[in-house]
């Protein structure tokens, strides 16, 4: 017989009923949950886990980051010519590390837009995680984002490149015209892609055009989703404006990324068609445009405020808001940051809990994870604190388990 192993804490948090099961008891066989409540294992097979005052929480999920840029090292205003595909990847490796410790268990990488020569450096991240080679939480790799030469996630309109510098090759997602597209699309696919990230509108650190223009045409946008919807994986999209967001939806577009300036029959669409809308809403706090050109400052004044009425709209609505940061936007390991700022937007605590656990896993179409429940994966860690009442305690990990393995535990004597 197994070892089984015991998690005892103050109490649980059920994700689907939004309350507390006290005490929190989960046992552990191997990887997976073998069952949930009751009194903790006395038997001699069975090795027990205090957590004290702690309350367990499934492994929360963040549905929008880049852990290949960002982190510590990084000039962020050199690094497109500077950081070459090995250091992106070696300084991914410190990303991916905090993301886990701060208790995100699964991650959907949401599209490079570096040079790369072609490589897919998210899926060979998420490789070397599960190979148990490095830490890190189960990736979901989009691989290069799709976008039109001049789009939101063109690096060298960032950067205000001159012509000829750092130009990407379709491989790596730039991409223009039916033909192109479908090349570029079936390259992440034929790479270990598990979704695909277009650029559907500009933004707010886009040097070209309004933050909500449309980029894509929607014959364009058609070829994406069916290229990836005949492979079965989902497309997401960065959209911010009303109309963008309208023809995305028409396009079959599956998860809107953002949509601050969506308007209420943008967010309908959403509903009417079972759509997803990731959250991204802390960097509308704590974003530091300060160094950015004017134009883009003024691009951030008009959109951010916007980005709080246009969640509290899509949550009344009804649509399925899955959590997302768009880290390194705020900092790698402070993805709970999102979740603070959800509930200071008025998503009350239960269902912004919800967003990062049983959503997202619908989001990328999976049962094995999300909740607390037998059978499925030990993706689990503990917060200080009832997160029902006061959310803040997600920002203070003290214990998390990825796969029934321990990667943090601040309980011990």
């Amino acid at each position: 017989m197994s070892d089984v192993l015991t998690l005892k804490a103050a109490g649980l948090v059920d994700v689907d009923a939004g309350t507390i099961i006290r005490p929190g008891i989960v046992r552990v066989d191997g990887d997976r949950i073998v069952s949930v409540g009751g009194e903790p294992d006395q038997s001699e097979s069975s090795t027990v886990i205090d957590l004290g005052d702690s309350y367990l929480l499934p492994g929360l999920m963040d549905m929008e980051v880049n852990l290949l840029m960002g982190g510590r090292g990084e000039n962020p205003g050199l690094s497109q010519v500077q950081d070459d595909p090995p250091t992106r990847v070696l300084r991914a490796v410190g990303n991916a590390r905090r993301t886990l410790r701060a208790g995100f268990t699964t991650v959907r990488n949401l599209g490079l837009f570096v040079k790369t020569g072609g490589y897919l450096l998210d899926v060979a991240l998420g490789r070397a995680i599960d190979a148990g080679l490095i830490d890190g939480p189960r990736i979901v790799p989009a691989g290069h984002a799709i976008t039109p030469t001049g789009g939101h996630l063109d690096p060298t309109m960032f950067a205000a490149f001159m012509p000829g510098v750092l130009e990407l090759t379709i491989e790596e997602g730039i991409a223009n015209g039916v033909d192109e597209i479908r090349k570029a699309v079936r390259y992440q696919i034929k790479h270990g892609a598990q979704l695909i990230k277009v650029c559907c509108s500009g933004g707010v650190m886009s040097l070209t055009g309004e933050a909500g223009a449309q980029h894509y045409s929607d014959e364009e946008l058609r070829v994406i989703v069916d290229e990836a919807h005949r492979r079965g994986l989902r497309v997401a999209a960065h959209t911010h404006g009303a109309e963008a967001v309208k023809h995305a939806v028409a396009c079959g577009i599956d998860c809107i990324e953002h949509g601050f300036l969506m308007d209420d029959e943008a967010i309908q669409m959403l509903v009417d068609n079972d759509r997803f809308l990731v959250t991204t809403r802390r960097l509308a706090q704590a974003m530091d445009v300060s160094k950015a050109p004017k134009v883009l400052q003024d691009k951030a004044a008009e959109m951010f405020p916007k980005a709080e009425t246009s969640i509290k709209a899509a949550y009344e609505a009804g649509v399925k808001i899955a959590v997302g940061t768009d880290a390194p936007a705020i900092p790698h390991g402070k993805n709970a940051d999102e979740l603070v700022t959800l509930v200071e937007w008025g998503m009350p605590p239960a269902a912004v809990l919800r967003a990062a656990t049983v959503v997202a896993a619908d989001l990328i179409n999976v049962t094995d994870r999300g909740r607390l429940a037998a059978g499925l994966l030990a993706d689990i860690i503990a917060v200080p604190g009832n997160p029902l009442e006061d959310i803040t305690v997600t920002q203070h990990v003290d214990f998390v388990m990825k796969g029934g393995k321990v990667f943090r535990n601040e309980h011990i004597n």
